[in-house]
Parts: structure tokens; C-alpha cells; sequence
């Protein structure tokens, strides 16, 4: 069976076939799997468990390295697609297991940021219709962005801290804790980081909950506003839900709208 290239790469991209749906909720499902077992991996587990736990992450790890490689050779323009920043965050999600064979400590680091790989996700089309409007899409952003920066600077403060300071970050939910302490200002002060590295990652994870979060907020504050003056006029063709009071088309595709209630046709 010969592949064919511009198949693989709608598949891969799709998100309304049934088949694209399959292929996406597939690979989400694993970002998530595997997530969890870099978690499982900071307690201590039986030697038997923790054999298991590393086989199915391996098994994980060749599919996204076969995905990354279907979509590098099924795209029409490579190198813009090795740029694109999708393309770097799955790089960044399999390059640290291959490099790690060679014990390079610091890039194994990155492969707390598979999690980033759900960011292609966060799309109203891909929900199946949990989503009504764009509004919600902002606001599903905003919790998965503070979910990501809680969990990967978690996990990267977990990786500099426990070496040289167990006590205090044990296991993964030691460094998830002060991450949710710090990043919500209560600051305890019962666990701390004590190496440098570990607290320029704390002041790192501030610094980008403090750029990303209030921004993302920003904009959905200002459709909210602008969407006080327009009512719910939801458009046949493109799905808009707001539009002018006086509108008799979509300001988006153009269609014709149907007004109900008798208002106007």
C-alpha cells in the first residue's frame, strides 16, 4: 500500500473526519499517558512497575517519533514546518528520550513539555461542541496555559531540586504544591528552592504566568465588551454567534442571516 502524501497530511491535520477526530483524540489521550508516568516516576515504585511504566513510555515515545516523521514528510514545505513552533514543541517532546540514552541531564529536562503538545487541541471544532463559542475557547486557553506552566515548571523544579534537596521535594506533588503556592502569591514558605537553578526556574514560572495569563484574560475581557452591543445571532454558515443588532449578513463569511422570532429574514 503506497501512502500518499497529501492524504497523510490532511489526516494528521483534520480534526472534523471522523478519522482525523480517531487520529487527534488518539494522540492527546498519549501526551496525557505519558505525562502521568513522568509523574509516577518521581515516587518510588517497585522495580517491576517501574519497568513497565518506562516500556509503555517507550512505546509512546516511537509513535510521536513516527508522527513527527509522517508530518515532516507529508508537508509540502519542510523547512517552514521544522520551524513552526507545533513542529519545535513536538521535537522538544522526543528529542530528550534519544539524547537521554547518552545521559545529557539537561536536555531530559525538556521532556516535561510533551504536555505543550495539547495546545493543538485547544480548538472549539476539536471539542465535538463541549465549546459553544469563541468566548469559551479563550477562557478553555487560559486554564490549560495556567495548567501547563503550573506543571511544567513543576516538573522542571522537581528534576534541579531533588538531587540536592529531597527533603523538601520528594515527589512530584511536593514541587506541584509550591508551584500552586507561588504561583498564586500565598507563599508559605514551608518549601523552597534552595539551588540557584531552582530559583530561576520560580522566578521564570512568575514571569510567565504573569506575561501569559493576564494577556490571554485581556482578550477575552475585550470581546466580552464588544460583544455587550451585538446579540446572539448564530450565522448557518460559519458558526458566528455575535453579531450587530442591525446586521443582515455575517460580518465573517457573508451568508445571508436568518433572524428567528419573526423579527426579520
Amino acid at each position: 500500500m503506497v501512502l500518499n502524501r497529501e492524504k497523510v497530511e490532511f489526516y494528521l491535520t483534520d480534526i472534523e473526519t471522523p478519522v482525523g477526530k480517531v487520529i487527534s483524540v488518539t494522540i492527546a489521550l498519549l501526551v496525557l499517558v505519558s505525562s502521568g508516568i513522568f509523574v509516577a516516576e518521581t515516587y518510588n515504585l517497585p522495580e517491576d512497575a517501574r519497568w513497565e511504566l518506562r516500556g509503555l513510555d517507550d512505546c509512546i515515545l516511537m509513535i510521536f517519533a513516527g508522527e513527527y516523521l509522517l508530518r515532516l514528510w507529508s508537508t509540502k514545505n519542510r523547512i517552514k514546518y521544522i520551524l513552526s513552533f507545533y513542529a519545535i514543541i513536538d521535537l522538544m517532546s522526543i528529542l530528550p528520550s534519544f539524547i537521554g540514552l547518552v545521559d545529557i541531564s539537561f536536555i531530559r529536562l525538556l521532556r516535561w513539555f510533551r504536555i505543550l503538545r495539547l495546545l493543538r487541541f485547544i480548538n472549539k471544532k476539536f471539542l465535538i461542541g463541549s465549546i459553544s463559542n469563541e468566548d469559551s475557547v479563550i477562557f478553555a486557553r487560559i486554564l490549560f496555559t495556567l495548567f501547563a506552566i503550573v506543571f511544567i515548571f513543576s516538573g522542571l523544579i522537581y528534576q534541579v531540586e531533588h538531587p540536592v534537596n529531597p527533603s523538601n521535594f520528594n515527589t512530584f506533588l511536593d514541587a506541584f504544591y509550591f508551584s500552586v503556592v507561588t504561583m498564586t502569591t500565598v507563599g508559605f514558605g514551608d518549601v523552597i528552592p534552595i539551588s540557584e537553578l531552582g530559583r530561576l526556574l520560580t522566578v521564570l514560572m512568575i514571569l510567565t504566568g504573569v506575561a501569559l495569563i493576564p494577556w490571554q484574560i485581556g482578550d477575552l475581557i475585550k470581546r466580552l465588551v464588544k460583544t455587550a452591543n451585538q446579540i446572539e445571532i448564530t450565522c448557518e454558515g460559519c458558526g458566528l454567534a455575535f453579531h450587530d443588532a442591525d446586521a443582515g449578513f455575517c460580518k465573517k463569511c457573508g451568508k445571508q442571516l436568518i433572524i428567528k422570532a419573526g423579527v426579520r429574514i
